[in-house]
């Protein structure tokens, strides 16, 4: 059976042959590993004289739930830990802070306080064993308190290697864990590189991530080129700031996904080591090492399926070997289940155990970049470096990252991409591999880490009760005070004020708030792109049935029907959230897209009741949708109103029956074309086969869980961008 060919960047089409020819003026072949353009990897030796450092994102839960957990990984042979933490410590919140506790230790470890931090690392040897910290908002008091915690456990702070990634300005436009503006943020980032710099040389002070460009949409033109404009302007603003540039650049690790698409990633990492060459340049950097890109991988998340998902053993694995064929320095490879809940142990173990086999029994580090002379590999890494260098330069006449930022020209160039996509995988060109009806459901050996919300926001305002009852109250408000000062003036580093507060027991919340003084907290308003999906499937059969329907209840209504759409908590992945608005405006809805970090009580509050909406749509990725809908439900009908709520995300089948139980009228779980869902939706207000009356209300009294095979969830979910726990960050070793 012939397949169509895998969609690639536009101008990425692969040859079916290639010659010499093909080589023909590239620069680059002749150049050696080790040695500038680097494009054959960063090191002269490689692999063969030590492998890809393996590195598992890892937390969940309490400090000590996930120190039994790094503890386990690195008894499994793991080479580095990477810390996952939750929401509200992204967010800068305490785990007390009423507002946020449905995310309390969902996505990641809660931290709260330097106690936290030395109960995560616990039994960790710190001199031995390099750290990657996942932070970038909260970067200021979680990583004093990592310095502080390692401190008191006897390990200096010049002993300690690894990265912080501290990427604030993709947090703009993707991921969404900002606190402080642009502006703000920049002094936040170029302070903590300053400290480290001069305090802690060993630790690489900045990951510039493309990851979660990938993520929300971006081909692997658009993430290479948004990474290395975003890298560009670090170094820029280095420059600025008075620091060495030449240690900057030294230090400084790049972090990129892996899809796929096979041959086109391996040629991403080429062609990035290639263009951050010639920018380092371009800057005058005159040393090799500070010429030469190194980076941690992560293999896909948004590629996973919920349908039999043990076929995303086979998908990670393309993907790692994808990533070290591509040069990596580390790499994270995704469990199996994380389309369905947070993996299992088990799981976790495996995809650690993919890398050492890839390691150990494969022969794949005995050869440094094999791909090198390739007539395929060495043109595609060309052209992706032509097209790249074009994006860049598209960004700079938008006036550059900050005014791209401001104007939303990078995210609606993310936006746009991520419609393609689901335009190209709801007509079949995109292809994947779908489950049957018969392996819909998870195998046996899948379960979803559970974790006790309530015991857990119990045990951490236990913990920051007896934190604030024996510290010294009097001083820890004086060295708060200190970090607003330091923030007003512009005088001083924000992060030698932070270590000094954190020293002396003030929480993650508190050194946050000090901040706030003088900075308020950022916000920006969610947008979508009409009239691209509806005019990209106009001829499926689907998408016309979809549109009769409607016109049915604009007949009877005299208007179209109302959605109101938004994400509750602090979730920030927006990518499926947005793909849903675009297509629903599209298929005729009205649709009201709310700011992202709602709770219940602000969704309600925002209810127009002079455009009664019929039904309100909630996205959910970070696994607080068990309390939070169920308090939004309790609101809706303690104030006597009746509007019916649909969710989608990753959610785990038992929860998605409790919630329909509760009240939900549809849940929709990942697998599903866009097509389906609105077709689905639109049940809930147009019965099948039936005549509409004259109630606006939607008319389904049956609750809808839909769980269809048709494609990849990650990319059609409507509420999806990222798994539960996908956020793996980058560090070099």
């Amino acid at each position: 059976m012939s397949h169509p060919p895998l969609w690639r960047p536009e101008g990425l089409r692969l040859k079916p042959v290639y010659h010499g020819s093909d080589l023909d003026g590239l620069e680059h072949l002749h150049s050696l590993p080790g040695k500038a353009p680097f494009v054959r990897g960063p090191y002269s030796s490689m692999y063969p004289e030590k492998p890809w450092t393996v590195r598992q994102y890892t937390g969940f839960a309490s400090a000590d739930a996930s120190n039994q957990r790094l503890r386990q990984r690195l008894s499994e042979g793991a080479t580095g830990i990477s810390l996952a933490f939750d929401l509200p410590t992204h967010r800068g919140y305490d785990s007390s802070d009423l507002q946020w506790q449905a995310d309390v230790g969902k996505t990641g470890v809660a931290i709260d306080s330097v106690e936290d931090m030395a109960e995560l690392l616990e039994g960790i040897a710190l001199d031995q064993v390099s750290v990657s910290l996942t932070m970038n908002g909260a970067v200021l008091p979680v990583l004093a308190a990592f310095i502080v915690a390692a401190e008191e456990s006897g390990v200096a702070a010049t002993q300690l290697s690894g990265t912080i990634q501290n990427d604030i300005l993709k947090e703009f436009t993707v991921r969404n864990t900002y606190i402080f503006s642009p502006q703000s943020s920049m002094r936040i980032t170029t302070d903590v590189i300053g400290y480290l710099n001069e305090h802690v040389p060993r630790f690489n002070p900045i990951s510039v991530s493309g990851y979660h460009f990938q993520e929300a949409g971006a081909d692997a033109v658009l993430e290479l080129a948004l990474t290395l404009v975003n890298a560009r302007t670090y170094a820029e603003e280095v420059q600025k700031s008075g620091l060495d540039l030449q240690s900057f650049c030294e230090r400084i690790s790049f972090f990129f996904g892996i899809g796929s698409d096979f041959f086109t990633e391996i040629a991403k990492c080429r062609a990035a080591r290639l263009l951050w060459s010639e920018i380092t340049q371009a800057l005058n950097v005159q040393s090799e090492k500070g010429r030469a890109l190194r980076m941690h991988c992560q293999t896909s998340g948004w590629s996973l399926c919920a349908q039999d998902p043990l076929n995303n053993v086979t998908r990670t694995t393309v993907q790692a070997m994808a990533a070290v064929f591509g040069g990596t320095q580390s790499l994270h490879t995704n469990a199996w289940d994380e389309a369905l809940a947070l993996p299992s142990e088990a799981s976790s173990r495996l995809a650690s155990n993919t890398q050492h086999i890839l390691q150990q029994e494969t022969g794949l580090c005995d050869v440094v970049d094999p791909w090198a002379g390739s007539y395929m590999m060495e043109s595609l890494t060309a052209q992706i470096a032509v097209q790249v260098r074009q994006r860049m330069a598209e960004i700079d006449a938008q006036g550059g990252v900050f005014q791209s930022i401001a104007s939303g020209w990078i995210s609606q160039a993310i936006h746009l991409q991520a419609l393609a996509t689901q335009v190209r995988l709801d007509r079949g060109i995109q292809r994947r591999v779908a489950a049957s009806e018969q392996a819909l459901a998870a195998p046996e050996s899948a379960s979803a880490s559970a974790v006790d919300s309530q015991a857990l926001r119990d045990r951490q305002c236990r913990r920051l009760n007896r934190l604030r009852l024996t510290r010294d109250t009097a001083r820890v408000q004086i060295l708060l005070d200190s970090i607003t000062e330091c923030a007003r003036s512009g005088q001083g580093n924000l992060l030698q004020e932070t270590i000094a507060a954190i020293r002396a027991r003030a929480t993650l919340g508190e050194c946050t708030q000090a901040l706030e003084k003088v900075w308020p907290r950022f916000r920006q308003d969610l947008s979508f792109h009409a009239d691209f999906y509806g005019p990209s499937v106009s001829d499926h059969p689907g998408w016309a049935q979809v549109g009769a329907r409607l016109s049915t209840f604009v007949a009877h209504q005299a208007r179209p029907p109302r959605i109101l759409l938004t994400k509750l908590g602090q979730d920030g992945h927006d990518r499926g959230i947005r793909l849903i608005a675009a297509a629903l405006a599209d298929a005729g809805f009205e649709v009201r897209l709310l700011p992202l970090f709602q709770t219940p009580i602000q969704l309600l509050d925002s209810l127009d009741e002079e455009n009664q909406v019929d039904l309100i749509g909630i996205s959910s990725l970070a696994g607080g949708h068990q309390e939070l809908l169920t308090e939004l439900l309790s609101l809706l009908k303690k104030c006597e109103l009746d509007i019916s709520v649909i969710v989608g995300g990753i959610i785990p089948e038992a929860d998605a029956r409790q919630l329909l139980d509760l009240g939900v009228k549809a849940c929709f779980g990942a697998g599903q074309e866009m097509i389906e869902i609105i077709q689905q939706m639109v049940d809930l207000l147009v019965p099948p086969h039936s005549q509409l009356g004259t109630s606006n209300q939607p008319h389904s009294e049956e609750p809808l869980m839909f769980h269809t095979p048709s494609v990849t969830p990650r990319d059609c979910d409507w509420c999806n961008s990222l798994t539960v726990n996908d956020d793996r960050e980058p560090s070099i070793q």
